[in-house]
């Protein structure tokens, strides 16, 4: 809500159904536990966000089947989002990179679907010789065209985390609702360390999964190199929604 310029007038500037949540997320259908530090986990965020579940848009069918048929739903989700309030949208997944321009087409506001959008400014960070590399979900389905959506070099190294114990069984074939948190966390780090094992020249780490936060700490002590995830950008995005007000 903001108020005109005559602070003796007080009129306060409607238009909206909800204020103070400037930032629209656009969440999958899932049961699996959002942990603190989880995109959809309300207390991860140092402002307040509004949700938007998009019925039907499971984990599975989002990574593993390339969201095929559900691009209306996000469309329609994130505008009922603006209706409400959001000054902007985001995804709580990074392979919603495919659907980066048709969303920020329909909704007239700024859009950020994936973490992989900061692949760029992270690169442009580095020293020469060295590279971003990848840690994702699911490194067998994130398709060239994944990367090209998000503004990804097509040759970016990447590892998943498939072959792990317990994040992609919990959270992408949603075989239980309980998660280990400690098995999770080592399936990321596992993923982090073989990437960089395989890619010497890796200089920066982009985790591309929004459930992934919660482990980006343990992986940067094991690395001992910068991690960068949906946190570092949804702040900077909402940053520019809400800059600070410098006394």
């Amino acid at each position: 809500m903001t108020y005109a310029a005559n602070s003796t007038s007080r009129i306060a500037r409607g238009g909206k159904a909800i204020y103070g949540a400037p930032l629209g997320i656009l969440m999958l259908e899932a049961r699996f536990p959002r942990i603190q530090g989880d995109m959809g986990n309300g207390t991860t965020w140092p402002f307040p966000v509004l949700y938007r579940v998009v019925s039907g848009a499971s984990p599975e069918k989002v990574v593993l089947k390339g969201a095929a048929g559900l691009l209306p739903d996000f469309i329609d989700a994130a505008r009922d989002l603006v209706r409400l309030g959001a000054e902007a949208i985001t995804t709580n997944c990074g392979f919603l990179s495919l659907f980066q321009k048709e969303i920020a087409a329909a909704v007239g506001v700024p859009v950020a679907t994936s973490s992989l959008m900061q692949v760029p400014w992270v690169q442009a960070t580095l020293p020469p010789g060295k590279r971003v590399g990848l840690v994702t979900v699911s490194g067998s389905t994130l398709t060239p065209a994944h990367l090209e959506g998000a503004g990804v070099p097509l040759d970016t190294p990447v590892v998943g985390t498939e072959h792990g114990k317990e994040f992609f069984r919990v959270l992408i074939k949603a075989e239980k609702e309980d998660m280990d948190i400690a098995q999770a966390e080592r399936d990321v780090v596992e993923a982090g360390k073989e990437l960089v094992a395989k890619n010497p020249d890796v200089g920066a780490i982009v985790l591309e999964c929004t459930n992934m936060p919660p482990y980006a700490a343990a992986l940067q002590a094991e690395v001992g190199l910068p991690v960068y995830d949906i946190y570092s950008m949804i702040t900077w995005f909402h940053a520019g929604l809400r800059p600070r007000v410098f006394a």
